[in-house]
């Protein structure tokens, strides 16, 4: 497929230097190999794409080689699809995949499994190796994930910015009586025009006591002339994400709405506030709770108040690493990319969620999108 974007995709240099530096972990921790399954970690490794199926395909990667196990008829289509060169290895019909990756491996050592393995290859896999040669790879593929390299931040860079566009057109076209779907299928449509790979990767969009769910309600709603709008939507630029959320009314005079739009705001920026360089991922949640709880609000999980995380990782996922919740000690380092939303719900009203990601570079936190300005001013310019 041609590339239309200004933005660079991610090079093949680039994903040899991810593998080597799995290759370093896997030394590290004294591992024969971990293996890669058909996961948006097959795709940050190797470039290739792949959906999961009842047939196994993904990539074993050992100290001193990367092999592709593929079904045999399915050989012709990875040959087609962009990914790193490296032998490919068929297996047939009536064979075993997981007996070839145990052929590959022999006596050496412990395999780590992609966290997102399907569980009934890992069972296939412990069949053949024993579970006690199986180990989760999941905290390796993390540490790596989690740091965002210079091109992948401009990648979510150009998706944000996209996606804020289109949220500004979402936003000129809203109106009384304008059904949910229309403005759905409206988002779709114009991620599909700026060539972002499927369309939106997601949308959301809520009216009035709908907005109190915070993934939205089921049934096409109809926009009333006070009622408050949500919108959560985002997209797909060469694998990465963008997700933003706006919450909003087309008129002021609801005192109540507004006032509890100003404490999500607050909150928003308190997570911000917070996050430097070797914070916990905790203390954001915490900071968040706290300019609530001032406002007579939760505690905790408790509603009226924020029933979830303040935030959750962002890459080639739409939610990974580092998760901003309570209990996440995990310090904050130059590369991680993270949503920045402590939504403030209050049952049978509305809900309020302003959503903006956070960077963080060598000088500290970073906004992909500029917070928005007011509760019926949904973009800061």
């Amino acid at each position: 497929m041609s590339w239309q974007h200004p933005v660079p995709r991610i090079t093949e240099t680039e994903r040899q230097e991810r593998l080597a530096s799995l290759r370093r972990l896997l030394d590290a921790e004294g591992l024969a190999g971990i293996l890669l399954g058909p996961s948006e970690s097959l795709r940050y490794f190797t470039g290739l794409v792949w959906h999961a199926s009842e047939r196994f395909l993904g990539a074993l990667v050992t100290p001193s080689a990367l092999y592709y196990i593929v079904p045999g008829f399915e050989r012709s289509r990875v040959e087609t699809l962009p990914h790193l060169e490296a032998e490919i290895l068929e297996w047939q019909e009536e064979e075993s995949s997981a007996a070839l990756v145990s052929s590959l491996l022999g006596e050496r050592g412990t395999l780590a499994i992609d966290d997102n393995m399907p569980l009934f290859f890992y069972h296939a896999l412990a069949a053949e190796l024993g579970a006690e040669r199986l180990t989760n790879g999941g905290p390796i593929i993390n540490r790596l994930r989690r740091i965002k390299s210079s091109a992948e931040i401009a990648l979510i860079q150009y998706a944000m910015n996209l996606t804020l566009d289109i949220h500004k057109q979402a936003h000129a076209m809203l109106k009384p009586g304008i059904r949910a779907s229309e403005v759905v299928d409206f988002i779709d449509r114009r991620h599909r025009e700026a060539g972002a790979h499927g369309g939106s990767s997601f949308c959301i969009v809520s009216f009035g006591e709908a907005t109190s769910l915070p993934h939205g309600a089921d049934g096409d709603q109809i926009l009333g002339e006070d009622d408050v709008i949500l919108v959560d939507t985002g997209a797909r630029i060469d694998g990465y994400h963008s997700d933003l959320t706006r919450t909003y009314k087309l008129k002021s005079g609801d005192n109540a709405f507004e006032n509890a739009w100003a404490i999500e705001r607050e909150a928003q920026q308190a997570v911000f506030d917070a996050a430097k360089l070797g914070a916990s991922c905790s203390s954001l949640d915490d900071a968040a709770r706290a300019v609530l709880a001032k406002h007579a609000l939760g505690p905790d999980y408790k509603l009226p108040g924020l029933p979830h995380r303040a935030g959750h990782g962002l890459g080639l996922a739409i939610h990974e690493e580092p998760y901003i919740v309570r209990g996440n000690l995990t310090p904050l380092a130059a590369g991680m990319c993270f949503s920045n939303e402590p939504m403030i719900v209050i049952p049978q009203k509305f809900g309020i969620r302003l959503e903006d990601h956070i960077y963080m570079g060598a000088d500290g936190a970073h906004w992909f999108t500029r917070p928005s300005k007011g509760p019926t001013e949904p973009f800061a310019s």
